[in-house]
């Protein structure tokens, strides 16, 4: 069952059902909590015997853990210092008891209030630093002292080990209003939370670990929400796969309408991702003074030259009977990248989305034909699939990318549920918003990903997919995790700078190749 992405009320609800009704006890939970860190630092700094570490921890449960992370560190060969942010009778009863427990080792503790202004030494010639400071419950910007021991921490130059979330990222929002601790590693627990996938926190989390530390499964049961993180496990789950005996004729074929003069890149990159997608075919209707550069351009695909407005080099509405027939033998028309924005393209598109018979996927100039009309969405007798970025879900719903970006889900959320679509709202991170109100984060893909066609490609890869039995609602979520993995693959190989669409491309086939693996 695919896990909730949760905010901090979530997670403390879950943590206490964890400890009600018996399944744990806050201290094997703080104690657990440590273990995983400490077991973190050790595999990344290849054991922790002679391994020198500072950590910094405030007055609740989350500087807690680093006393917890303090003291088995110590017992395991780590020499450590302890900065605590706070005098002993300010921290909770369970952090205080974790002090106590500590002071019976030979750990090196000091309080804020004994250091001088601004001298702090605890983290000079530290081999790693542990932010323990303030956990989840963060909601603004970090106070005056907090603020100076982060910036104490960012300036160490060593690995920093966030626990659960780095101080001065908002977990409920990824919003980050003050200092802030810019971690290495964070090692969050049970379940991730919304902060760590949305920038600009995303940024300050470095690697994402998720620790098991003995939460109940049913406690995730008890959180209700709408927004959910795919795991690779989900995404292996829902891919199709193929028998011995297949052929092209039964793998689906995928009807693409695009490109325009100067945009038959767009039309090439969508027709080859359908077919690394694993569709069995593709034919690409392109203008007719277009059609042998798109017969040059992908040699896999077939291509239908198409009635074009001549001076223009772009589709004509007389081409709306040419693209009714070739939909007769498609599964799934993938429209819009490259088509341009003239105004008989523009109405051509606008009476296909009510007139196609077969699932939709619509993307670039396709949905800037809609804008204004979006009633049309509620014409369709088969299912859509839109895939804006956010510049163009601004055109569509005619407010500003800032108000967008500021409550991004709900928009996004609100959108589907009105028009009955799915809607694949492209970004850092991109969403996925059902019909239903149900709302995916995709946790893959980089900012190399930045680039133009890349999500030429991602309309490709969904419509691919719906081609060979996904169904719609899951084929967006399993089409950008995949875009994402096989971006982040592109991105171990050559680098995040200079990325080409064409490079994610050539690693789609090695993205399904890894996520088939974990169900085998």
């Amino acid at each position: 069952m695919m896990k909730p992405l949760v905010s901090s009320r979530q997670m403390y609800q879950i943590d206490n059902f964890s400890v009600d009704e018996g399944f744990s006890t806050n201290r094997d939970l703080m104690e657990n909590a440590g273990k995983a860190v400490v077991d973190s630092i050790a595999s990344h700094c290849q054991g922790l015997n002679g391994l020198v570490v500072g950590i910094a921890c405030g007055k609740g449960k989350n500087g807690g853990d680093g006393l917890v992370v303090a003291r088995l560190l110590a017992q395991n060969g780590a020499s450590v210092r302890v900065l605590l942010a706070y005098e002993a009778e300010q921290m909770d009863c369970q952090t205080q008891e974790q002090l106590d427990l500590l002071s019976k080792t030979d750990v090196k503790v000091e309080s804020w209030s004994e250091i001088d202004s601004g001298l702090i030494d605890t983290f000079e010639g530290v081999d790693v630093v542990v932010d323990g400071l303030l956990g989840i419950g963060q909601k603004g910007p970090p106070k005056a002292t907090i603020s100076v021991i982060i910036e104490s921490i960012n300036k160490v130059g060593k690995p920093i080990f966030a626990i659960d979330i780095p101080s001065g990222v908002v977990a409920d929002t990824g919003s980050v209003p003050g200092q802030c601790v810019k971690a290495s590693v964070t090692i969050t627990f049970g379940l991730s939370k919304i902060g760590h996938l949305f920038y600009p926190g995303r940024d300050f989390c470095g690697n994402l670990e998720v620790a098991d530390i003995g939460l109940s499964s049913l406690a995730f049961e008890t959180v209700s929400s709408s927004l959910f993180l795919p795991e690779i496990e989900d995404i292996s789950a829902h891919l199709p796969y193929r028998e011995g005996n297949e052929h092209k004729g039964n793998c689906g074929s995928v009807a693409v309408i695009a490109g325009s003069i100067g945009m038959t890149g767009a039309a090439a990159l969508t027709s080859e991702a359908v077919l690394r997608a694993g569709a069995g075919t593709v034919v690409l209707g392109v203008p007719t003074s277009l059609n042998e550069i798109a017969e040059n351009s992908v040699i896999e695909a077939m291509t239908q030259p198409l009635p074009e407005v001549r001076r223009a080099s772009c589709l004509s509405l007389r081409a709306q009977g040419n693209i009714e027939q070739m939909l007769k033998k498609a599964n799934v028309l993938a429209m819009g990248p490259g088509l341009g924005r003239h105004h008989e393209t523009a109405e051509l598109v606008r009476q296909l989305v009510i007139r196609c018979p077969i699932p939709l996927v619509l993307d670039a100039d396709g949905l800037n034909a809609c804008v204004g009309n979006l009633d049309l969405f509620l014409q369709r007798l088969e299912p859509t699939v839109i895939t804006p970025h956010i510049g163009e879900f601004s055109r569509l719903i005619g407010l500003s990318t800032e108000k967008i970006v500021s409550d991004l889900v709900n928009y996004a959320q609100d959108f589907a549920r009105e028009y009955q679509i799915v809607l694949l709202l492209k970004g850092a991170p991109s969403v996925i918003a059902l019909p239903t109100g149900r709302v995916l984060v995709n946790p893959t893909g980089n900012a190399g990903m930045a680039t133009a066609g890349s999500g030429d490609v991602l309309t490709g890869l969904v419509a691919g997919l719906v081609a060979q039995g996904v169904s719609i609602e899951d084929a967006p979520v399993l089409g950008a995790y995949l875009h994402g993995y096989a971006g982040d693959r592109a991105r171990d190989r050559l680098g995040e700078w200079g990325l080409l669409a064409s490079d994610i491309l050539g690693e789609i086939p090695n993205a399904f190749v890894s996520c088939h693996r974990v169900s085998q």
